[in-house]
């Protein structure tokens, strides 16, 4: 076992929660999995080969963090809160672990990652979620691919397809970077505290090229419109997307004006972004 959890992290989180050392601050969404089979099969899931560069966000008392290192990978581990931080700092001994306090939110990506490929795995606290993940997305090509656990519900919008009552707006600007699929559900009882809800698994992959050609269809403009249909997600897009979108736009689209917005996929959005774009509207 390396160094870095040869103090056994697992044990050391429930004996730091238990004895009343550190409280979780809800505020942060902080819930620590502690099952060491969980924290395995997660490594596992992320499909790790030694040396791979690995960016965890949030972790916690460094549960996880043990089980990647196990797993071979070098990883870079962002905290925003500093009780933890120092909990985590003896990690880094072992050097293959290295520990970043900061906002993922805010931090500079450059900075921590340079320009090599990464994965990200994580157990992400559940009150920025969707903003990690999309800023990752958005903002860290070096990162080409993700496991990361979510509130199930979440989860089901961040890979529901066109049509189904999940399908929301983050999920198309999801799939304008990537490929997304459940791989299942955890338990509750594998962490302190015992959340309310239950928690899944989920796989991104980051596509070779974006969804839509940006010189076709702006990724920005797209997103407006985007949001601008899913304010009345009930509507027809002729309804919601009036003073955007004449008769003509959406002929020359192929999409048609009586859709509602959860039925349209990235592609068919692109191609509407780029009508408007061309002045058909």
């Amino acid at each position: 076992m390396h160094a870095a959890t040869s103090d056994n992290p697992e044990a050391r989180a429930r004996e730091a929660y238990s004895l009343g050392l550190l409280v979780p601050k809800r505020s942060l969404g902080q819930n620590f999995v502690i099952d060491p089979n969980t924290l395995r099969k997660i490594a596992w899931l992320g499909r790790l080969h030694p040396g791979d560069r690995v960016l965890e966000i949030g972790p916690g008392l460094g549960a996880l963090t043990g089980a990647l290192v196990d797993a071979g990978a070098f990883v870079t581990a962002v905290e925003i809160d500093r009780r933890l931080v120092e909990r985590l700092r003896p990690m880094e001994r072992s050097g293959r672990v290295r520990i970043v306090e900061g906002d993922i939110l805010r931090i500079s990506f450059d900075e921590i990652l340079g320009q090599d490929r990464w994965k990200m795995v994580s157990n992400l606290p559940y009150n920025i979620a969707t903003p990690a993940v999309m800023r990752i997305l958005e903002d860290a090509p070096q990162v080409e691919s993700m496991v990361v656990m979510a509130q199930r519900e979440v989860a089901r919008r961040w890979t529901a397809r066109p049509g189904s009552s999940t399908y929301s707006a983050v999920t198309v600007r999801m799939s304008y970077f990537a490929t997304s699929q459940l791989l299942g559900t955890v338990s509750r009882n594998v962490f302190v505290p015992r959340p309310r809800v239950e928690s899944s698994l989920v796989q991104i992959k980051r596509l070779p090229e974006v969804a839509v050609d940006p010189t076709v269809a702006g990724y920005a403009s797209m997103v407006e419109l985007i949001y601008a249909s899913y304010r009345h997600r009930r509507k027809m897009l002729r309804h919601s997307l009036a003073g955007w979108c004449s008769q003509e736009a959406f002929l020359h689209a192929g999409v048609s004006p009586e859709s509602r917005p959860q039925e349209l996929s990235i592609i068919e959005w692109g191609r509407l972004a780029a009508a408007i774009r061309s002045g058909d509207s």
